[in-house]
């Protein structure tokens, strides 16, 4: 192999796969990138057994070849070169690929190429069923939904994203017991079937990251392709492919979840919402993030948050909004309240509740039509 790349085009592609190195396998190869010649270009890939990520790099290719070196190594390497051309020359006898940029050159050892499990690759012509969508109507969703996943390894099937299709909408969905995140969007065409399956969240944040390095137009659209003879989903971009294992399990039925009524209503500016929200969690860290929420009716009505810490004092912080309805004084979790503010997109935002012990809805106001966004919490006991 003999090839020459430069070095800002090489370090990002080794950016974009580096995240699905494997950090604690048994494998040793896991541990590298498999670097090959493919299609006149420098074809990046790594895997984790979870996910894995194919990423292609312009180079001047003079000898066809492949090779895995340690991720961490090379990619430590490359980031510190200048922004020139690195030639990389592959010893094939030893393993050993021999890389130099102006003035600096080093010899890496490797593990062979055959030694690499084999990644699948976006074909163009796959039968699975497939939607195409926007990759920064694809990225908000992402953003509005996974944060709500399950952290606990125990649960696995609260650790992913319901990712369901039906004619021409796409809808996702998390929960991790305590709070509900539900987003839907129209897509431009049908899918031609519909399927729910679950994606690991961690998969989706990926994705997410690398829409946002591609620096994606929304003519570039992202193809989600559904492999379920292989348990698999791949989200084709240019120049990039993320493939994912699915998550086998039954997600329970979330509609039930959602609360149909309420008793009261808050309409209110969501960013003072969301920094009055921060403010009183300043206090309540030591108090299990636990945050006293009054909505109380009136010409103007009010919220009131009141945060205690029995070690650092207290925060009392009243804002502005149309309430209609009861009088309710609830519980809430601040870093809860926090994470959804803090993606809702809209100036304002309704707050819905039935009663102090029932859930809590959010639901942006004024948003686009197409795209609908509910989020649900649970109350706290009150403290």
């Amino acid at each position: 192999m003999r090839v020459s790349v430069l070095q800002e085009n090489l370090a990002k592609g080794l950016a974009i796969v580096g995240r699905a190195v494997a950090t604690r396998s048994t494998l040793p190869v896991l541990n590298n990138i498999l670097l090959e010649t493919e299609h006149a270009q420098l074809k990046l890939s790594a895997m984790d057994m979870e996910i894995a990520i194919n990423c292609w790099v312009g180079a001047m290719i003079e000898d066809e070849g492949r090779i895995t070196v340690p991720a961490r190594l090379l990619t430590d390497f490359v980031n510190s070169l200048p922004k020139e051309r690195i030639d990389m020359v592959l010893q094939p006898r030893t393993q050993t690929l021999h890389l130099r940029c102006t003035h600096y050159e080093a010899n890496i050892k490797g593990i062979d190429a055959n030694e690499f499990p084999i990644i699948p690759t976006y074909q163009g012509d796959m039968e699975a069923p497939s939607v195409e969508v926007a990759p920064n109507k694809l990225r908000r969703m992402i953003d509005q939904v996974a944060f709500a996943a399950s952290k606990d390894d125990s649960r696995p099937t609260f650790t992913g994203v319901y990712t369901h299709l039906e004619g021409d909408k796409l809808t996702m969905v998390a929960t991790d017991g305590f709070r509900l995140a539900v987003r839907s969007t129209l897509l431009e065409e049908p899918a031609s079937t519909g399927m729910g399956v679950i994606i690991p969240a961690r998969t989706l944040s990926e994705l997410a990251r690398i829409i946002g390095a591609l620096n994606l137009s929304d003519e570039e659209g992202v193809e989600l392709i559904f492999s379920q003879a292989r348990n698999q989903i791949m989200f084709h971009m240019p120049g990039v492919d993320l493939i994912s294992q699915l998550i086998e399990a039954n997600f329970p039925d979330y509609r039930k979840i959602i609360p149909t009524s309420y008793n009261t209503r808050a309409v209110v500016d969501s960013h003072e919402f969301l920094n009055a929200m921060k403010v009183a969690d300043l206090f309540a860290r030591d108090a299990a993030r636990s945050v006293k929420i009054a909505l109380e009716p009136g010409q103007p009505g009010k919220i009131v948050l009141t945060a205690t810490s029995a070690e650092l004092g207290d925060n009392v912080t009243e804002i502005e909004a149309m309430i209609e309805g009861d009088a309710m004084h609830a519980t809430f979790n601040s870093k809860y309240m926090i994470d959804v503010l803090s993606v809702i997109e809209t100036p304002q935002v309704a707050f819905e509740a039935v009663s102090a012990t029932r859930p809590g809805v959010f639901r942006p106001v004024g948003g686009s039509p197409e795209d609908e966004y509910v989020h649900v919490i649970m109350p706290m006991s009150p403290r």
